[in-house]
């Protein structure tokens, strides 16, 4: 073994060289055609950009947009070839695939054109385990960015091309193991999600007890209700607001807590309580000037709108005692009667009521929800007992389903952790193959 010289990869085997990235490849910036002009789009030439592919991806094939000869001449974007490796140099630094179709790229990517006959699944293997070494290149306010040139400096380890269609192989194989496993635990938190969903839909539209006599709700996508039970127009319930006119960039490091539209989509917002994670901050001059954006325990805050329909009808029920204000792109319900709502917050969690936004709501890209729309949706309202009931046996329920799902979770970050130190080990030759 001799030291490389490369931070976080120290040593190699002695037979290895050390090679700059542009002396192994060719690399290609990207570039976007005006959005403005129709002729750039929709044509046939596949286009991407780095939200179109993840690392654990492997390949790319296309995008989600495409442009025209028209757009490929307007600007410096260049075609790549098939068994090229794409490299997103911003938001986020690191992220690596390999072409598996002819397209081009956005500026947020380097690509890496294999001109010297390397083997490009080996380079895939070492670019995906050096993101930390990206990053510290990386430079800017708004969001890191590593350059082109710092991109195309850096040292990478090169064994023999023997060796690198060694290590390759047995990496493919060695990982594939490991990805179906992850696999398996994915599917079976899904099927979790699955039961939690059939678990909620069931106790808040048929309640808790079987026997009960059955009326017909007179809400098509509801169907039979227990006897009990009422509909209401959810308008004569609460009153609507919004959010905060601000962005991102007027949110401070501290201050008086907000939530906004994204924390509202993100995978941990559990609905129907706070997790501590979706807290933001904004400067305390807003309680003087828009006072009308705070909410308080019983209240609702929805997003206003959602990159897929699945999304609309997001939200977050208020479940604190605490100083809150709703945010961007955020739309506030609060209760006329000041009472807790927990039982609603399980039942805007349905699909059954989640069904009556998502027949309302327009758009293609963008889907807009607005006020009106929530408020011309019904709820099913049992007796103030029986939500209470409800409620408290939900909490149970989904905070056991809601575990379980955590230690799947655990296990699968446990095994992409093995995943990129078995990768790490073999691509610096640490260890060898066979």
């Amino acid at each position: 073994m001799k030291n490389s010289g490369i931070e976080g990869i120290k040593k190699i085997p002695d037979s290895w060289t050390i090679r700059a990235t542009k002396n192994l490849f060719c690399v290609i910036s990207g570039a976007t055609p005006k959005s403005e002009n129709s002729d750039y789009w929709d044509g046939d030439i596949k286009w991407i950009t780095p939200s179109d592919y993840k690392t654990e991806d492997v390949f790319v094939f296309q995008g989600k947009r495409n442009i025209s000869l028209n757009g490929l001449a307007s600007c410096s974007t260049t075609l790549v070839p098939i068994n090229s490796i794409v490299f997103s140099k911003r938001a986020p630094i690191g992220l690596v695939a390999i072409t598996k179709s002819e397209l081009c790229t956005n500026q947020g990517c380097l690509s890496c054109v294999n001109v010297t006959n390397q083997n490009i699944k080996y380079f895939y293997y070492l670019m995906s385990i050096c993101t930390k070494q990206y990053e510290i290149l990386g430079s800017g306010t708004t969001f890191k960015e590593i350059s082109a040139k710092d991109f195309s400096n850096f040292k990478l380890p090169c064994p023999p091309l023997k060796e690198q269609q060694q290590i390759a192989d047995y990496l493919d194989k060695k990982c594939a193991a490991v990805d179906k496993l992850i696999e398996n635990q994915q599917a079976q938190i899904e099927k979790l999600k699955e039961y939690k969903q059939s678990v909620i839909t069931e106790a808040v539209t048929k309640g808790l007890d079987p026997s009960a006599p059955l009326k017909d709700s007179g809400v098509e996508c509801i169907g039979e209700i227990p006897t009990k039970w009422i509909v209401r127009p959810l308008k004569y319930l609460f009153s609507f607001d919004k959010g905060l006119p601000i962005t991102k960039a007027d949110l401070t490091p501290n201050g008086i807590k907000v939530i906004s539209y994204g924390q509202i989509h993100a995978k941990y917002n559990k609905s129907a309580s706070i997790d501590e994670q979706l807290y933001r901050f904004v400067p305390e001059k807003y309680l003087k000037t828009n006072s009308n954006s705070l909410v308080q325990k019983g209240d609702f805050i929805f997003a206003d709108t959602s990159e897929d329909i699945a999304g609309s009808g997001d939200f977050i029920y208020i479940d604190k005692n605490d100083v809150i204000f709703a945010g961007y792109h955020s739309i506030t319900l609060k209760h006329k009667l000041k009472s807790e709502n927990k039982y609603l917050a399980y039942l805007f969690m349905s699909n059954e009521w989640k069904n009556q936004i998502q027949s309302r709501v327009c758009g293609i890209k963008v889907y807009s929800i607005s006020r009106g729309m929530i408020a011309k949706t019904s709820v099913l309202l049992p007796p103030l007992k029986e939500q209470q009931q409800i409620a408290d046996y939900l909490d149970k329920k989904c905070a056991e389903i809601d575990k379980l799902i955590s230690i799947k979770q655990q296990k699968i970050e446990t095994l992409t952790e093995y995943k990129k130190s078995l990768i790490y080990e073999y691509v610096t030759g640490k260890n060898q193959v066979g």
